[in-house]
């Protein structure tokens, strides 16, 4: 396979990525920027689209993958209910580098939740990937675009030494403005919890919340 690199103009974000938005639609992978670190993507409607990112990343078929999503309303057919406190987590950190764990609804694949009943979700604040995932129209399953066991790409030559050759394309948005994966606090629960440190501190989520477990 040929992998396509788009070096972005920033001059009209629509018309740059659309041909990556129809390739995610196809069924197709493309890394993006985000401001954590690049995510390879692929249509998170699509069980065989989300297949083959384990495939190109050596990812265990048991570790979820998180959706990311363009803006709030898209959160709600994702979901059987999100508790009181995730929508004033979302209200607080959306966009930006926060993940939530909510309970899925039947649209969503066990491909993409591992079999869990539970599933992840994010809103990039990067105007690149928030602009794809709203041309896409759909929510973007995303881990990180690096093979597995390796480090966590900031730019697209990262990604290029990974996966040229095995994804139908990379979008190069520059350097990421994080640098680390995004916080993942589960909503679930009656307190929140966080799952995974990040880009949002335990510090940040307890002057919304009050308690929050570590």
């Amino acid at each position: 396979m040929k992998t396509k690199l788009w070096r972005l103009t920033n001059k009209n974000l629509q018309e740059d990525l659309a041909e990556a938005a129809k390739l995610l639609k196809a069924g197709e992978l493309v890394a993006f920027p985000t401001e954590t670190v690049y995510g390879l993507g692929a249509n998170g409607l699509n069980p065989e689209a989300c297949k083959k990112i384990f495939a190109a990343k050596g990812r265990p078929v048991d570790n979820p993958l998180i959706l990311h999503i363009s803006k709030m309303a898209e959160i709600y057919p994702l979901t059987s209910g999100l508790s009181a406190y995730a929508q004033k987590l979302a209200q607080a950190f959306w966009p930006g580098p926060m993940t939530m764990i909510v309970r899925k609804s039947d649209l969503i694949s066990d491909v993409v939740t591992a079999g869990l009943d539970t599933v992840a979700v994010r809103m990039p604040s990067n105007p690149v990937a928030n602009t794809l995932i709203a041309l896409a129209g759909c929510p973007i399953a995303a881990p990180s675009a690096n093979k597995s066991g390796r480090p966590s790409p900031t730019r697209a030559e990262d990604v290029l030494a990974d996966m040229d050759g095995v994804i139908a394309g990379i979008i190069d948005g520059g350097a990421c403005d994080i640098g680390v994966e995004s916080t993942i606090v589960d909503t679930t629960e009656e307190v929140a919890t966080i799952l995974r440190p990040g880009g949002i501190t335990l510090e940040m989520l307890q002057k919304v919340l009050g308690e929050v477990k570590n």
